[in-house]
């Protein structure tokens, strides 16, 4: 069996997912700007200069202008990426329009402006394809210390000498990291469907198996009943009792394969606990894959029921934060059991006798022959539930 992902990976992966598509929202585009906006921390440097009063007029107004146009391209590229991104001749030629920008602006006001140089990796490592930011980032780098150096200021390239590549190749592990998980998504998704698709020619095939024949049968026997009745009623009687019999026996073939259908799984119930007490922020215990081998069916279902029934009050009314399931096999004096343990730390609910629920799960287990106990304990509420089981075989519970 495929395990269920976690509610929490499911919430992770989804983020991640989403970091790559169009906002929802405009709640959801606000929170991809809050994203964006504290890696603005390094125009603080270019900020500082223009305002400290050192330049003059026009150049004090050129680099504001300049700045100003720096940040509109990469916010505007950048938030663009995470949802409709443009296209690769006009990302090229922003980045191109930002490279010469940092360039110009850091050989123009000194090295307090190399903190552009980490933006133009970031676009470089956001919007390239791999191959061109592999290199368009080291050149990014080559070209901040070679400002540095006209700056004389080799000491703050040196500085961001480790910053501005880190930064950019962090963009394309993040941007494989979303791929990735598209992917897996995508897969995940397929692989839900073809388990569909194989479930449904199952139950074709099990429907034709059971209904061709005999369909079939009473075809051919009411052609021959219709032929002998003009002239052999007795025989067309005969062929017409023959219908009833083939048709009643075909409604009990599809009655038992649908009560098979119906019947629950003790596994598959074990893995759906795991997830519905895990949703509820439930520190769960439950056994995985547990050997039911000689199991009868009815005890299986009867146990399957009491599960699907314990975890259900576990997760509406206890108000349990731990949860523990047991499986496990008991030798009596009345014959080996199956046993299954169902034990929170909440308050067992609201009512002060046995809900339907309980009742409900008692007549159950009464008739595969087994018994259930519920009630309150020192830390919390235990539900036990047993059911017979031939042989002697051990059934696993290992968590």
């Amino acid at each position: 069996m495929t395990q269920a992902p976690r509610p929490d990976e499911e919430a992770r992966a989804d983020r991640l997912v989403r970091i790559g598509r169009p906002p929802r929202s405009r709640g959801e585009a606000v929170r991809k700007l809050v994203w964006v906006l504290p890696w603005l921390v390094f125009l603080a440097s270019p900020v500082d200069d223009l305002a400290s009063g050192e330049h003059t007029t026009g150049a004090t107004a050129a680099g504001w202008a300049g700045l100003v146009s720096f940040v509109g391209i990469y916010l505007a590229v950048v938030f663009r990426t995470m949802g409709r991104p443009f296209r690769g001749g006009t990302v090229a030629a922003a980045v191109a329009v930002q490279w010469i920008l940092a360039v110009a602006l850091a050989l123009g006001f000194g090295s307090s402006w190399l903190g552009l140089f980490v933006y133009v990796s970031v676009m470089c490592g956001v919007t390239f394809p791999l191959r061109v930011a592999y290199w368009t980032i080291p050149l990014t780098t080559a070209a901040m210390m070679l400002a540095g150096w006209h700056a004389h200021d080799l000491e703050a390239a040196w500085g961001l000498f480790l910053v501005v590549p880190l930064v950019g190749y962090s963009m394309t592990g993040i941007r494989q990291l979303v791929a990735t998980t598209v992917e897996l998504r995508k897969a995940r998704a397929t692989v839900a469907q073809l388990a569909a698709n194989e479930e449904r020619l199952r139950l074709a095939r099990d429907l034709h198996d059971l209904l061709g024949h005999s369909l079939s049968l009473i075809t051919l026997k009411s052609e021959l009943a219709g032929r002998m009745l003009p002239g052999h009623p007795d025989k067309a009687a005969q062929q017409v009792a023959d219908i009833e019999q083939v048709s009643r026996q075909a409604l009990v073939d599809v009655r038992e394969a649908v009560t098979g259908y119906r019947r629950p799984r003790l596994a598959a119930e074990l893995a759906g606990a795991q997830v519905a007490l895990t949703a509820a922020s439930v520190t769960a215990e439950v056994p995985a894959d547990p050997d039911l081998t000689g199991v009868p069916e009815d005890g299986e279902a009867a146990l399957a029921w009491a599960l699907r029934e314990a975890i259900t009050n576990v997760v509406r009314h206890s108000g349990a934060n731990a949860c523990t399931v047991e499986l496990l096999r008991r030798q009596t004096l009345d014959g080996p059991l199956l046993e299954l343990t169902v034990e929170d730390n909440g308050s067992g609910g609201s009512g002060a006798g046995p809900g339907n629920g309980l009742t409900g799960l008692t007549e159950r287990l009464e008739k595969a022959g087994g018994t259930l106990e519920a009630g309150r304990v020192r830390r919390g509420f235990r539900l036990v539930a047993r059911v017979p089981v031939p042989g002697d075989r051990p059934v696993g519970s290992g968590s």
